[in-house]
């Protein structure tokens, strides 16, 4: 019976009938609808929640929350399983390589309205990231909010999850690095910096251009003259790096 209830509610997340933030029925109200007992109830609950799609409030006002499914929420379950399988940001990297350059190839061949939206957004962070030159996290994390607007915005759902959830998991690693370098003097290095600003103006003028080809060989080249200073090509995924504190910032 929790399975048949938990299904019903599933349903409900997937579909939109309760969106993101809502909060579930009532108790009462959720026996009363499907005539099953209190523990089945709640065991349904637990499931949906375990599943990520609802937060369980406790206390006077508690209840169930909806969360629908995203990338970023994907990404800590999508990290957690490589990192089991020893997987090292090395398989990370080379799926971002596969992955972000398509986008930026579908961005590119979107139509003129939409090119135009995203040439926008993505020009107002590339200026946001140049006035960060000289600090560390803080450029580490508008650089990687530029990537993520283009995977976000390509144009095709599909692609854009899954490149999202592979750029999710490596973001995650990137801010881990960047706290790390930070407390040891070791980075900034401004020419580095203004070599990622200049790529990513190249980026996006080949998208507004509409040059499919040319936005899918920059940002390829970028990634792979970017990436090897987050890493060394057999460091270990380490997700859990930001647990428990950071789980909340890094992931949802």
């Amino acid at each position: 019976m929790a399975e048949l209830v938990a299904s019903s509610l599933r349903r409900r997340i997937i579909v939109g009938e309760l969106p993101d933030g809502a909060e579930l029925p009532r108790e009462a109200e959720l026996l009363a609808e499907f005539g099953v007992s209190r523990p089945s109830l709640r065991e349904a609950l637990r499931i949906l929640e375990t599943e990520g799609l609802i937060r369980i409030r406790r206390g006077k006002v508690g209840g169930g929350v909806v969360q629908v499914p995203t990338a970023q929420s994907t990404a800590y379950h999508l990290g957690l399983t490589l990192q089991s399988r020893g997987a090292t940001l090395r398989d990370i990297a080379q799926a971002r390589v596969v992955l972000e350059p398509a986008c930026a190839g579908l961005a590119a061949g979107q139509d003129a309205k939409s090119r135009k939206a995203l040439v926008v957004r993505l020009n107002k962070l590339i200026n946001e990231n140049a006035a960060c030159v000289g600090e560390t996290y803080a450029f580490t994390e508008k650089a990687l909010e530029f990537h993520a607007a283009i995977v976000e915005f390509c144009g095709n759902t599909t692609v854009a999850l899954l490149a999202g959830v592979v750029e999710a998991v490596w973001s995650s690693q990137e801010r881990h690095w960047a706290q790390r370098v930070a407390s040891d003097g070791d980075y900034p290095v401004t020419k580095y910096q203004n070599d990622v600003i200049a790529a990513h103006r190249a980026v996006v003028e080949a998208i507004g251009s509409g040059d499919a080809e040319t936005a899918t060989h920059l940002m390829r080249r970028h990634l792979g003259k970017s990436q090897p200073y987050v890493s060394d090509d057999e460091q270990p995924l380490d997700v859990l790096a930001a647990e428990p504190g950071a789980r909340s910032a890094q992931w949802l």
